[in-house]
């Protein structure tokens, strides 16, 4: 399968993915860039235990560092291209309202996706 292309959701001049990492500690934030690279390289491939399909086409990386769970939520716009759309720490179950949240973005993503796409630098 080819390479995947991973964009950050963008609201305005906001990227809410990016801020969240800076919240991070700086191995935290290592360890989650690394599981969107692994996305970037296997896309739709990836599966349990670094991704899992949350629902509603909402999917997840969970990487883990020092017993904090994070999650970083995204979504496919066709085959290879994987939409970032927002982080979170995870304390039980990703809640609803953050899947929620991730399936609005999605639809004003793909309602103008000139607007609402950020590429990451390389």
């Amino acid at each position: 399968m080819p390479q995947s292309e991973v964009i950050l959701f963008q609201e305005g001049d906001r990227v809410p993915v990016r801020e969240w990492l800076k919240s991070l500690p700086v191995k935290a934030q290592r360890k989650c860039l690394a599981y969107l690279d692994m996305l970037e390289q296997h896309g739709h491939e990836l599966r349990r235990p670094i991704a899992d399909l949350l629902r509603d086409g909402i999917y997840e990386v969970r990487p883990a560092y020092q017993g904090v769970n994070y999650r970083v939520l995204y979504f496919f716009c066709g085959r290879n291209v994987v939409i970032v759309s927002h982080g979170i720490v995870k304390k039980g179950e990703v809640p609803d309202a953050e899947i929620d949240r991730a399936v609005e973005r999605k639809q004003r993503f793909d309602a103008d996706p000139s607007a609402h796409g950020y590429r990451r630098p390389k």
